[in-house]
């Protein structure tokens, strides 16, 4: 990443405004070794409210790994929000069911606090995959995450919602900041 970075100084023209750069590292491979943390729930499309009942289901049996994970690392990136993961999962959850629920924090707008929720959602989801001692790179993650796990069907569906909001924070925030752009989903 830093070498792409330094080549775009080489560049003849510019400015350069945005450049796109790979999730990975391009010399880091796949660790074979690497396996998800096992979950009895399928990611199979149905019913909004079957969605995020799976999304809040999967937070749950998530929690040793995520618990392996802090123990491992001394630290965690979960807490944006300030809620427990379980509050953040149904925060989260509750707005894909068009629930629209009231910010849980003081000072904080709804889709400010549901950004922050899924920000959590995404950090403890990512670090409980990678707890252990197999290193997965973060296509690994990414791929398990965005295609195989109902929290990642959940937010895909909740930006596509968002974003046909007439409210101009929250499609601010579903179209810049809830699915990275290179995880985007066509939606026509």
């Amino acid at each position: 990443m830093i070498l792409a970075a330094l080549r775009l100084l080489e560049r003849e023209t510019g400015p350069v405004i945005i450049e796109d750069f790979p999730d990975d590292d391009p010399r880091a491979r796949p660790d074979p070794a690497w396996h998800p943390p096992s979950i009895p729930v399928a990611v199979a499309a149905g019913p909004v409210d079957s969605l995020a009942a799976r999304m809040e289901a999967e937070s749950v049996l998530l929690r040793s790994a995520h618990q392996r994970w802090v123990a491992q690392y001394g630290r965690t990136t979960v807490g944006l929000s300030g809620l427990p993961i379980g509050e953040n999962a149904r925060y989260v959850a509750d707005w894909l069911r068009g629930k629209a629920p009231a910010s849980p924090r003081e000072g904080f707008s709804a889709p400010l606090m549901l950004r922050f929720a899924i920000d959590d959602v995404k950090a403890y989801y990512l670090e409980s995959a990678a707890a252990g001692i197999a290193k997965p790179s973060s296509r690994q993650l990414g791929d398990w995450f965005w295609n195989e796990m109902a929290a990642g069907a959940t937010i895909h569906a909740l930006r596509a919602t968002c974003l046909s909001s007439e409210d101009e924070r929250l499609k601010l925030i579903a179209g810049n900041f809830m699915v990275p752009a290179a995880r985007v989903r066509s939606l026509g």
